[in-house]
């Protein structure tokens, strides 16, 4: 009996033996799992820091004062865009207006007659873009056009929410041109509580979403795409 409880003495007290086994392994696990929940923490909170950074950004975001360009892109996705930008024309803040991803269906007639302006100023100072599907698709008509036309400044209409993701798809297809960004304002974000509005916060939760994975996108080449519905020039 005591040989026995020798040899039992001597096997766990042996660092090769399998209790010192069982902890050797659980170790570096243990630290792996400590390691990675600490990426995890950390990488949620400068998640978190970044939201509360583009919701600050957007809701004080406003429209430049007397700001001039050589031309003026308005992205469709609302007619309240359409008549800033229309407006920004007429009163001489560009010399020329692109309006990017309009519907093959809308005719020039149609978004005229909605803006209520002038049949002449639509024939020599307004061009419609019918190849974007998306923000992507917006920002690549655009460059073209800009290419095109030779332009190096151009004032950018567009939801505040939506200003963000738009400047960084257009300085992505076009690095040379000055983009002036001209939000148009739905709402007073500013001075309302807008992460007490469900509705508030799932479209600015959403934009940030979008905006994090264009930037991924961008490092990664993961989902390039044209956004466009033909590729020509």
């Amino acid at each position: 009996m005591g040989q026995m409880t020798r040899k039992i003495a001597s096997a766990t007290a042996s660092p090769d033996g399998p209790t010192q086994g069982v902890f050797a392994r659980r170790g570096p696990l243990r630290r792996f799992a400590r390691i990675t929940g600490f990426i995890l923490i950390l990488s949620a909170a400068i998640i978190f820091a970044g939201f509360l950074h583009f919701a600050d950004s957007v809701t004080t975001l406003i429209p430049p004062q007397d700001t001039k360009a050589d031309a003026i892109v308005v992205l469709t996705g609302g007619y309240q865009r359409i008549d800033q930008a229309v407006d920004l024309l007429q009163h001489g803040f560009g010399r020329r207006l692109l309006i990017s991803g309009a519907h093959p269906s809308t005719t020039p007639a149609q978004i005229r007659r909605m803006t209520g302006s002038s049949e002449s100023l639509f024939n020599c100072c307004v061009d419609i873009g019918y190849d974007a599907l998306d923000t992507i698709g917006n920002a690549n008509e655009t460059a073209r056009w800009i290419h095109d036309r030779g332009y190096g400044s151009v004032l950018v209409v567009t939801n505040n929410y939506h200003m963000p993701r738009s400047l960084f798809e257009l300085r992505r297809a076009d690095t040379v041109t000055n983009f002036i960004p001209y939000p148009v304002v739905n709402s007073d974000l500013k001075t309302t509580e807008w992460y007490a509005d469900p509705d508030v916060l799932r479209m600015l939760l959403s934009e940030y979403g979008k905006l994090l994975f264009a930037i991924a996108r961008q490092y990664t080449g993961f989902g390039m795409k044209s956004g466009l519905r033909t590729s020509g020039g």
